[in-house]
């Protein structure tokens, strides 16, 4: 349930107090809303005790980093741009149910050597409330980095992050969701730079074609493609259909497939064994 006026307030509040005490601070950034949010919030709490911290990784889209960039920079926040190296990790690119978390194990030791040699206080992440209910095995890595979670500490909701950073005039309050490129790639496959270079080609085609909301999923052979609900009608015009298969054809896939449910975060997880999400990554 979206908080709203006075409880909203007393959220955003706590989340400033929350901030202030925790000295200088890193954050890990990626453009997306949360991160995005908790990232000005910091900054305007704590002013030049923040840096806001991203990583130049093979599984970021361009796009994606040129956006972060540009709003990092439209609000004066204070950056520095890492590079990570997921990819010389086997246990990474094997690209199982734990991948998420070498990802993020990767990040949390980089950007610890980094507090330690600059001295900040702590490292923050953008997890919220709304993201206990999922499969994420790189919470279990900030929790292992002792990262601290101040949005889910303020017990803000997805929909209550972007409520606050539009209430703020931030731009990105209605961006889309958008997971790393290697969330797209099924398990079980390795995730290599190539499968990572047609991913992000096949998603700069749709975003070309004016679709807002999208997965392209990479399965071999085949590429399952993810249009959100209220975009499917136009995925579903012949014309359109015609377009996919030339584009993704044309990126070396043998079959082009639209997916009739339609866009929903996270879909890879469904095709994990039971046993993988209640082992969690103990």
């Amino acid at each position: 349930m979206l908080a709203t006026g006075k409880d909203l307030e007393a959220k955003r509040a706590l989340l400033q107090v929350q901030l202030r005490q925790r000295g200088r601070l890193l954050v890990a950034y990626s453009g997306g809303v949360d991160s995005a949010y908790l990232a000005w919030a910091a900054h305007q709490a704590l002013g030049k005790n923040m840096l806001a911290i991203i990583a130049d990784s093979p599984s970021l889209a361009r796009t994606q980093l040129a956006d972060a960039t540009a709003f990092a920079h439209e609000q004066a926040i204070p950056l520095e741009v890492i590079a990570t190296s997921e990819l010389d990790r086997p246990e990474y690119v094997r690209n199982d149910a734990r991948r998420c978390f070498f990802c993020k194990d990767e990040l949390f030791t980089l950007m610890e050597e980094l507090r330690r040699a600059r001295g900040f206080d702590a490292i923050a992440y953008g997890v919220n409330l709304d993201d206990q209910g999922d499969f994420r095995p790189g919470q279990k890595a900030a929790s292992e980095h002792q990262v601290v979670a101040p949005l889910l500490d303020a017990g803000l909701t997805k929909e209550e992050i972007r409520a606050l950073a539009r209430q703020a005039g931030l731009r990105i309050w209605d961006k889309p969701a958008s997971a790393c490129l290697s969330s797209r790639i099924e398990y079980g496959r390795p995730v290599t730079r190539e499968s990572l270079d047609v991913v992000e080609k096949g998603e700069d085609a749709l975003r070309t074609l004016r679709f807002r909301q999208f997965r392209v999923r990479h399965h071999g052979e085949i590429v399952r493609i993810e249009i959100a609900s209220e975009e499917l009608q136009r995925a579903l015009d012949p014309a359109m259909a015609a377009a996919f298969t030339r584009i993704f054809k044309g990126l070396g896939f043998k079959f082009v497939t639209l997916d009739l449910e339609g866009f929903r975060s996270g879909s890879m997880n469904a095709l994990l064994p039971a046993e993988e999400l209640l082992r969690r990554t103990g």
